[in-house]
């Protein structure tokens, strides 16, 4: 049994052409992104299924181009979680679920992003999603952006929901992303999917724990923000949970090197994470001087 606690860090993608000569090496092909991630990090966030759902081929690619270690948390598509209740479409989600079973032990929690107009008024058909999800089969984690959820009496009902059903509630922090007080300098202007401004609730409501942060482009405006998150981590290890940290940036090429800073933190603070593979590379590539 491994001495290190279940902890895996990720980006929210693997095929980023501006990673070339700072996290993948100069002249990679794109068809070699994936392995090259799976030699650098440990899980991914499935965005990519979000958009296009994959074929049966394409899931089999990807489990032959990862370590057996390494996660996936795919992300419900989003004619199953955007188009209205989520009940009418338990049929494709399962359907979504068995494909991904393709991953073998390579698949982590499922994940389900709900939309900002989906609201506590909602609350039975999710229930009823909740309750019909096959949790013996794999777990889920799910993502809530209606700011009335974040509200007591609904922040509590939905934590009582999701702890009942083992279902993860997934951590979005963008507080990051809105430090600014000059709107010239919102990290976010040049992106085309911005984050939304929703509360940070650090509940873990199962077993598994799905952080998604946000970061600000310059390291030092997220040094407060991770040091918070590393000892947070650090509890929850502690607990027994596992926990899978993502990455994000309105820059994204910012994106590999934050996590490996974060890495770098945990291990400084003492705590037994497993090895970063990228630090374990012959000749790794010195990211962080991008903050410099």
């Amino acid at each position: 049994m491994s001495k290190f606690a279940d902890f895996r860090i990720g980006c929210a993608v693997w095929a980023y052409k501006d990673w070339l000569g700072d996290f993948y090496p100069t002249g990679s092909r794109a068809t070699n992104f994936l392995r090259l991630y799976g030699e650098r990090m440990t899980c991914v966030e499935g965005n990519t299924t979000f958009y296009s759902v994959p074929t049966p081929e394409t899931v089999q690619r990807w489990a032959d181009n990862t370590p057996e270690t390494f996660r996936f948390c795919p992300k419900l598509p989003r004619t199953v979680t955007h188009g209205g209740a989520l009940m009418p479409q338990l049929s494709a989600a399962l359907d979504f679920l068995s494909l991904m079973q393709g991953l073998g032990p390579r698949l982590g929690p499922i994940f389900a992003q709900l939309p900002p107009r989906y609201s506590p008024a909602s609350f039975a058909d999710f229930e009823t999603f909740v309750v019909n999800w096959p949790h013996h089969k794999n777990p889920l984690a799910v993502e809530v952006r209606h700011l009335d959820w974040f509200k007591s009496p609904q922040a509590d009902r939905l934590d009582a929901l999701l702890t009942r059903f083992g279902v993860g509630r997934v951590l979005l922090d963008t507080r990051p992303i809105f430090t600014w007080s000059n709107p010239a300098d919102d990290p976010q202007l040049r992106s085309e999917r911005k984050k939304p401004r929703v509360p940070l609730r650090p509940t873990a409501t199962a077993n598994v724990v799905l952080v998604r942060y946000i970061s600000h482009p310059e390291l030092d405006k997220n040094r407060d923000f991770l040091a918070g998150w590393v000892e947070r981590v650090g509890e929850w290890l502690t607990q027994g949970l596992s926990v899978y940290f993502f990455v994000h940036c309105p820059d994204e090429a910012k994106s590999p090197a934050i996590a490996r800073y974060v890495q770098m933190q945990l291990e400084k603070a003492g705590i037994e994470v497993p090895p970063l593979p990228w630090s374990l590379l012959e000749s790794p590539p010195q990211q962080l001087g991008l903050f410099s």
